[in-house]
């Protein structure tokens, strides 16, 4: 990011003029720099919308991004869980889709085919109840299928035209989605709402040291641009099911898998009826090194807890509903969830008491 009133990216090169200046990405010290392009066409100054955008975020209490640095680590799956509970909690809650490429939100909220509306306020958002509304670009693609080939202005743009256009009326909280990463859409999202306030970030991530590598690049995102880490969540923390919900296979001498399920369950409940209410944990991933918690120690971030890899909460996600409906169905993750979730809102009512709010 900046240092400090000169505007200068930590990674330019030697003698750079600055983002805000006229030469920006123009002269002989930009060339081979890998801010180049974002600098020259970058609009230059004040810029105006800001105002705008202050003016229309003045009426939400609450802005959390959820990031990852990592792609696949079930970012969204929170942001949509965490959107349907604070809902369920009787907030008034909006949940902002800025995966340009990879809108995946309307999906998991059952939202697919649904418009955007315009009023005489600004667009509408698409609402699943009448207190939880949701914006995202997979609600503006004539077809689900097309590609979206967007340079960074062309995204930043359209995040712009998210917060300043779109009439969220009271919130109590806001929840961004964002994509993997550290690029266009994180930089523009903080700068635009940075003047308006932001509670802070939640950091998705898996417990793998593959996964952590990025992740740890994205708290240290957060700490040079000054947003606020709210903590880390490690999902798919080893997979957490029922005995009597497995698949169970036999291996033929051929490698062919046999089909053993009913067999399996006929002797459970005869012999030992009491192990259908048994869960079964597997490591799935590697978390030797200490996972997400050992790193939370290492980075000075809070660690809010783990979430379980339950094929149930992956069903309630492509199904688009909240896995807090029915706990009868997400008995492992649902209970994961709503620890984290406590965990935050105490974090808020600690936030407003210290602001006087």
């Amino acid at each position: 990011m900046e240092n400090g009133s000169n505007n200068v990216p930590e990674n330019a090169n030697e003698h750079c003029p600055g983002t805000q200046s006229e030469d920006a990405g123009k002269s002989d010290a930009c060339k081979g720099c890998p801010n180049q392009e974002a600098c020259a066409t970058a609009p230059k100054g004040p810029d105006p919308d800001l105002v705008t955008i202050a003016e229309r975020m003045a009426t939400v209490k609450h802005k959390i991004l959820v990031l990852s640095g990592k792609g696949g680590v079930g970012k969204s799956t929170f942001s949509a869980q965490l959107s349907f509970a604070l809902a369920a909690m009787d907030f008034q809650v909006g949940l902002l889709d800025i995966d340009i490429c990879g809108p995946s939100i309307p999906k998991m909220l059952a939202l697919e085919g649904q418009e955007i509306h315009q009023s005489n306020l600004g667009w509408s958002p698409v609402y699943v109840e009448s207190n939880l509304g949701v914006m995202s670009i997979g609600f503006m693609l004539p077809n689900p299928d097309d590609a979206v080939i967007w340079r960074g202005p062309r995204k930043n743009g359209l995040i712009k035209q998210f917060l300043k256009d779109v009439y969220w009326g009271e919130l109590d909280f806001l929840v961004v989605d964002a994509p993997p990463g550290t690029s266009d859409e994180h930089i523009s999202i903080v700068q635009f709402l940075q003047a308006t306030g932001i509670d802070g970030a939640i950091i998705v991530t898996t417990p793998q040291e593959v996964s952590l590598i990025d992740v740890r690049k994205e708290v240290s995102f957060c700490k040079k641009v000054g947003l606020n880490v709210l903590g880390v969540v490690e999902n798919m923390s080893g997979l957490c099911q029922s005995l009597s919900d497995f698949k169970y296979v036999k291996m033929a001498e051929n490698g062919e898998q046999q089909d053993a399920t009913e067999s399996i369950l006929s002797i459970m409940k005869e012999k030992a009826p009491e192990l259908l209410n048994v869960f079964a944990f597997s490591e799935v991933f590697d978390s030797s090194a200490g996972g997400a918690g050992r790193m939370c120690r290492e980075m000075g971030v809070p660690f809010l807890g783990k979430i379980p890899l339950d094929p149930q909460l992956c069903r309630a996600a492509e199904e688009g509903r909240s896995c807090f409906a029915d706990d009868n169905k997400c008995q492992v993750s649902a209970p994961a969830l709503k620890l984290i979730i406590d965990k935050l809102l105490a974090q808020q009512m600690i936030s407003r008491i210290e602001n006087g709010a």
